[in-house]
């Protein structure tokens, strides 16, 4: 068993934002900015101001007859609105269902109509989007929209709080469902992931605390949105806990915006994703360093490919530390540390995370061996919302299956080899679609690439190739060289038969490669 020694893990307290919002009043931090919008009117809200406009909110939920355990979904861009809400709907014991801002009309009426949610807030940039979702919906009570545009009959954020005093915060348990968040998955179907008020404060305990050794200093930019769990924490979870500043933008995370921040806006914690750490590597100036306050960049989503982090180590000084997390564990608890990276490596177990290797028949594997990764942490899901059967094969006691295969050099870090339904065999031999991956993007000429199995005309499987070049790199001849490239670094066995050059990959709005739509090309 690879296990971390639960340290400073704090003790419960009732509704998560007593202490992520609340204290820091009689702490003497209320003046200080807890959030910072990057763009347009560059508007910014201080802690004190937060604790008493959440309030408001949970007021006004309990005036519009939003009760207690009933859900509020939430369609928002990264505003300061955003915390307000959040904040206020668990001060009124109202579950908060933050929505992934980049899907269709048809996913958000599934989803509106499976958490059965009585309220939605929606920025007015996204209520046409969200429109067509609502027809037919027989739960939705309350309609709130943010920002500066107008709906017909749809009440706005400052009319929806105005004349509410601030409301006493409803007193739940540390078990209380909390939030939900919709996990979108590598099949894309998604699934009400439920979170208990506790689970916020565990991944500060845990991660936030003895990994980022976060502190009311920093200033904290995260590319990856509100709505997505490793968003959440980085935005809210840490920043809040420690009274710290989180620098919002509402906008698309582009190379050059993400380069603009970092370099104006001087925040001291950056967490990004692999693609889009390669992309800025990409779009940076290419013979200087990069200028930054940054002390720590963190990645998560797919494993880091090593000369991703090499590369940026040597643009910026600054290390990433990669990590891996999931929707259902809320955040990251398998992690590179702070003095121990070693690039291409998941790292090692977080603190008060216990980690398994498993066989399909469910015994641990040994050093060098591959297996199923498992996961036990108080910040593990309460399950999934209406789906039984997915929840008993995901959350077995106390362990939680992640589908990621991993391997356990003899220095006890973990090497990631994919997902359970990515791994195929070549000559009896099973390879890991990463490991050729790693390998193609270590060409100085690929910015990303993505590796199924594809049957030959023999129907046996061998390995084929999806590959991003660098703006302006001439393709030609160039996919026998990454061929002899692979050969020579990993094995002949494991080389794609097949290389083709594509403009981008598909990809779950958290940056994972959609391999199962590369497979099924």
């Amino acid at each position: 068993m690879i296990r971390r020694k639960t340290e400073g893990v704090g003790g419960a307290i009732g509704n998560a934002a007593t202490f992520f919002v609340d204290l820091h009043l009689s702490e003497g931090r209320g003046d200080k900015i807890a959030f910072r919008e990057f763009d347009g009117q560059k508007r910014e809200i201080s802690y004190s101001e937060l604790a008493r406009n959440s309030s408001v909110v949970a007021a006004a939920l309990r005036a519009a007859g939003i009760c207690s355990e009933q859900r509020a979904a939430m369609l928002l861009l990264d505003t300061i609105e955003y915390p307000q809400l959040f904040w206020g709907a668990l001060k009124a014991g109202v579950v908060a269902v933050p929505l992934n801002t980049l899907l269709a009309a048809n996913v958000y009426a599934k989803i509106l109509r499976d958490s059965r949610a009585t309220a939605l807030f929606v920025s007015s940039d996204l209520y046409s989007t969200i429109e067509p979702a609502l027809v037919g919906n027989e739960f939705i009570k309350l309609i709130v929209l943010v920002g500066h545009n107008s709906a017909t009959g749809i009440v706005r954020f400052d009319e929806f709080i105005r004349c509410h005093e601030p409301a006493e915060t409803f007193d739940t348990s540390p078990d209380d469902i909390a939030f939900w968040l919709y996990s979108s998955g590598s099949t894309g179907e998604p699934k009400g992931v439920k979170h208990i008020h506790s689970s916020l404060r565990s991944t500060y305990d845990t991660y936030g605390r003895n990994v980022l050794d976060i502190n009311d200093r920093d200033v904290v930019y995260s590319a990856a949105k509100i709505f997505f769990a490793y968003g959440l924490g980085n935005s809210m979870t840490f920043p809040m806990a420690v009274g710290a500043t989180t620098l919002l933008y509402s906008g698309r995370p582009t190379p050059n915006s993400v380069l603009e921040i970092i370099t104006q806006a001087n925040p001291s914690l950056f967490f990004g994703v692999p693609t889009l750490y390669s992309a800025l590597l990409n779009a940076a100036p290419k013979k200087e360093k990069l200028e930054t306050a940054l002390r720590l960049c963190i990645s998560a989503g797919e494993a880091l490919p090593a000369p991703v982090g090499v590369g940026w180590l040597e643009k910026t000084g600054v290390d990433i530390l990669d990590g891996v997390g999931s929707t259902e564990m809320l955040h990251i608890y398998l992690s590179n540390h702070q003095n121990d990276v070693v690039y291409g490596t998941s790292g090692v177990a977080v603190s008060g995370y216990e980690l398994r290797l498993v066989n399909e028949a469910g015994e641990e594997v040994g050093v060098d061996e591959v297996g199923e990764l498992l996961v036990s942490g108080s910040s593990a899901s309460d399950g999934y919302w209406n789906q039984r059967d997915k929840s008993r094969n995901t959350f077995t006691g106390v362990w939680t299956r992640t589908g990621d295969k991993y391997e356990q050099t003899p220095e006890g870090r973990l090497v990631y080899c994919g997902r359970n339904d990515d791994m195929f065999k070549v000559s009896g031999i099973w390879v890991a679609p990463f490991e050729v991956e790693q390998s193609i993007s270590a060409h100085h000429s690929v910015v990303e690439s993505a590796v199924v199995p594809k049957k030959d005309d023999d129907g046996l499987l061998k390995p084929k190739a999806y590959v991003v070049l660098k703006d302006k790199t001439d393709p030609k001849g160039l996919a026998e060289l990454l061929k002899e490239h692979v050969k020579s670094q990993i094995g002949k066995w494991k080389y794609p038969r097949w290389i083709e050059f594509v403009s981008d990959l598909p990809k779950t709005a958290t940056g994972k490669i959609q391999r199962f739509k590369l497979r099924e090309r």
